[in-house]
């Protein structure tokens, strides 16, 4: 079940807005956010796949109306499986 943003985090910055042919490559292989730092991966159009590695091995397919939601310094990365934009927010 996706997770939901605590109520004490407060946005701080965002990334461009993502398609299917600029996705960082980074994004794409595991990584994480640092201590403190929850991030929301927003759907503008099209869908993702959402892959979280820790604590248990999970995947959410996300669409505009299904959010991600990264949890500090937990690994995950995400699939590009079609068209899509979208964006991610950094909150803490």
């Amino acid at each position: 079940m996706m997770k939901t943003l605590p109520d004490n985090v407060a946005h701080y910055k965002s990334t461009a807005v993502f398609t299917e042919h600029t996705v960082p490559g980074a994004l794409q292989r595991n990584h994480n956010t640092a201590a403190g730092v929850w991030g929301r991966i927003t759907i503008l159009e099209g869908a993702l796949l959402y892959h979280i590695s820790e604590p248990e091995r999970e995947t959410i397919r996300l669409t505009p109306e299904q959010p991600g939601i990264v949890e500090p310094r937990v690994l995950h990365e995400v699939e590009v499986i079609g068209p899509v934009r979208f964006q991610v927010d950094f909150h803490r």
